[in-house]
């Protein structure tokens, strides 16, 4: 089974076309290093809720919206080979920075998964 690796951001409305901008250009390299799926979505229908939600997961801002993406992987250890990689591309060198990206960093949220049902 698969391995996915998940994120959860608080990016800015205003920074949602450049995030979006570094995203594609990201995905097209986790694709060529060998991840079978990369996806980016933006909240539609993510209210905040009384204990716990996307929203307040990342506290996000009265200004923010929350970005839930995922990569997908053959398993963790073709996850570590690909991020290897990807993290010396210097295509990439400029937005591994908290400066670089369009969002407050401090506040992602990730995690690699195991697969344990496809349905």
């Amino acid at each position: 089974m698969s391995y996915v690796d998940g994120f959860v951001v608080p990016v800015p409305k205003k920074n949602v076309a450049a995030y979006r901008k570094i995203a594609r250009f990201a995905g097209k390299i986790w694709r060529e290093y060998g991840a079978l799926d990369y996806r980016e979505f933006v909240a539609d229908d993510a209210p905040v809720g009384k204990v716990t939600s996307f929203p307040r997961s990342v506290k996000m801002k009265s200004n923010e919206t929350v970005v839930f993406s995922y990569i997908v992987y053959k398993s963790r250890k073709h996850r570590d080979s690909i991020n290897a990689k990807v993290m010396k591309d210097k295509r990439l060198a400029k937005y591994m920075t908290p400066k670089g990206m369009p969002f407050d960093t401090k506040r992602m949220i990730y995690g690699g998964f195991k697969q344990i049902v496809k349905a």
